[in-house]
């Protein structure tokens, strides 16, 4: 039985979707509390605790005698880009941190698979990450990866607590040179939110890649949860 959403959130999350999507812009005045509760048929104290979810996310300033102002002003990270976690935030003031969840080998690939795999590749079975990613502290990333057993003996060993990518090209000079990739905007399911530290209904963003290495034919695969609530994701780091 689906549950139903609570007031506060629903409000929440349209206020949210308007600010992101840009039809509520950035130094724009939000309806007062009176309109958002008569908009929304709640009780003022509903609408305070939706209108302090985007205060706590940093979307909204509450401004004493104006209201409530789209500030927006959460920083962004550039992890749209095919370079590894750890090579976008090397180069920046804030502190990362990754906790390698599960590490180890599968004999055969999870099916269904999130991208089509070539014959060649499922012959062979496939080493697994699961990794969370950390920004100052705040759970920004799910990650799910694998990667093809062949070309790369004691990957698992040889890489240790390091950098994937820095691994492969310094061990096996494998460079990581394009990234295909799926992104959209997903209610993940609960096991998925409570690993990124999100209350239930919390959309997340979901990217599935593909990269494209300089070894003909062989590909790494990520299956990615990013919680954006602190953080915006895109192509670029500001």
């Amino acid at each position: 039985m689906e549950k139903t959403l609570p007031q506060y959130k629903k409000l929440h999350l349209d206020l949210k979707q308007g600010i992101l999507s840009g039809a509520i812009s950035k130094g724009s005045l939000l309806p007062s509390e009176n309109e958002l509760s008569a908009q929304y048929k709640i009780t003022r104290a509903t609408v305070r605790q939706g209108l302090q979810e985007l205060v706590r996310e940093g979307f909204i300033e509450k401004r004493m005698g104006i209201g409530s102002v789209v500030v927006n002003d959460r920083k962004t990270l550039g992890l749209l880009t095919f370079k590894g976690f750890s090579e976008v935030l090397e180069s920046s003031a804030l502190s990362s941190t990754t906790q390698n969840l599960k590490m180890g080998e599968i004999g055969v690939w999870p099916s269904p698979f999130f991208y089509e795999l070539a014959p060649s590749e499922k012959e062979t079975g496939c080493y697994f990450l699961e990794r969370l990613r950390s920004v100052e502290g705040h759970p920004v990333m799910l990650e799910f990866t694998y990667i093809p057993q062949k070309s790369v003996p004691n990957l698992m060993g040889t890489m240790g607590n390091g950098s994937l990518f820095t691994t492969l090209q310094q061990t096996y000079t494998i460079e990581i040179l394009k990234v295909l990739q799926d992104v959209r905007a997903i209610h993940a399911p609960e096991t998925i939110v409570k690993r990124l530290g999100l209350e239930p209904y919390t959309p997340v963003l979901h990217i599935n890649r593909k990269y494209l290495t300089s070894k003909p034919d062989f590909h790494i695969y990520s299956s990615l949860y990013c919680n954006t609530e602190k953080y915006a994701i895109s192509n670029f780091f500001n």
